[in-house]
């Protein structure tokens, strides 16, 4: 249960308010426009060859890196925090969390996502099953992908794409918070007054406010 604010955000008049909201909105456009101008530079980056074999197992036993597209052009890579025997990230389960059906709608535009982690299958399967995801999740043998392609001991997402013959080529790498996109539930959060209540925030004198990952929970947790 929530504690009761002591703070409010101030009260207008609803012609100040749609003057203030109007003055926003402007700026709200122009991070949207700048933000598919750097889609479209993404989209422009050069690639790299993918050289070394990986090798990973999944659900259906020993799997290599070109059969993760799962015979799709386009293949989406997120290293996640779980090692054998450890506790789940909560960061990484929020990932987690937010992908559901978004997947059916990926594999539409002939792109593939799947999670890798250290952990071994029959830990990765229990998580899977205690929290309700689905999404194809693959062990990653001593983190040989992880520390290959940016992720190391944290967590990492990467973008390959394949050629007509079965080559396959880096496009895309981010971490930390480059994989916000995926947390619906910091999207949400930020159209709030109080926002995600994080301490880094900029928030007016007063608002609730906790570090960092102190709040964050398994959803079964909360």
């Amino acid at each position: 249960m929530s504690s009761q604010p002591t703070t409010f955000p101030r009260i207008a008049t609803q012609d100040e308010w749609e003057r203030a909201r109007e003055a926003l909105l402007a700026k709200e456009k122009a991070a949207t426009r700048a933000q598919d101008a750097l889609a479209a530079e993404r989209r422009r980056l050069p690639m790299v060859p993918v050289e070394g074999d990986y090798r990973f197992t999944g659900p259906e036993g020993e799997v290599s890196l070109l059969d993760l597209f799962q015979g799709r052009r386009q293949l989406i890579v997120y290293c996640a925090m779980l090692e054998p025997g450890a506790t789940p990230c909560q960061g990484c389960s929020m990932v987690m969390d937010n992908i559901g059906d978004n997947l059916v709608h990926v594999r539409a535009r002939d792109t593939t996502f799947v999670f890798t982690s250290p952990a071994p299958q029959a830990e990765i399967r229990a998580l899977q099953t205690r929290m309700g995801w689905d999404a194809p999740w693959y062990t990653d043998h001593d983190r040989r992908f992880a520390d290959a392609f940016g992720a190391g001991t944290c967590f990492a997402l990467n973008v390959f794409i394949r050629d007509d013959d079965q080559r396959l080529y880096r496009t895309y790498f981010t971490n930390n918070r480059g994989v916000e996109l995926f947390d619906t539930n910091f999207r949400l959060l930020d159209l709030t007054p109080y926002g995600r209540q994080e301490t880094w925030e900029d928030s007016p004198e007063g608002w609730p406010q906790t570090a960092p990952y102190e709040w964050w929970r398994m959803h079964d947790e909360y």
